[in-house]
């Protein structure tokens, strides 16, 4: 069974710190940042719980490179990224359909 994946943005409310990540289950993901299911991770530490990216990919290791390249960028062309794909910058979460 293929497994599909997505990796994802996510800032803080006044987009200072970000934060790179991958998942199989977008909005479960997205959901335990914004109501710090890990109390002791980095997002839940620096309040990291606005959603501003997010792609899809067909199998999660496709998901999880694509965060590693993301990771190492610089912080200019990771904004460079959210800019292209949410100008605004609008926390997506509630966008997410369910089951993703």
């Amino acid at each position: 069974m293929v497994r599909g994946g997505y990796a994802y943005i996510t800032t803080t409310k006044k987009n200072t710190t970000l934060y790179v990540g991958s998942t199989s289950a977008l909005k479960t993901r997205i959901y335990q940042h914004k109501y710090k299911e890990y109390p002791n991770s980095f997002t839940a530490h620096y309040n990291v719980d606005k959603h501003v990216y997010y792609e899809g990919f067909i199998i999660i290791e496709e998901a999880i490179a694509r965060e590693q390249q993301i990771k190492s960028w610089k912080r200019a062309k990771k904004i460079a990224l959210i800019n292209k794909f949410n100008p605004t910058w609008k926390d997506l979460y509630d966008e997410i359909p369910d089951g993703e």
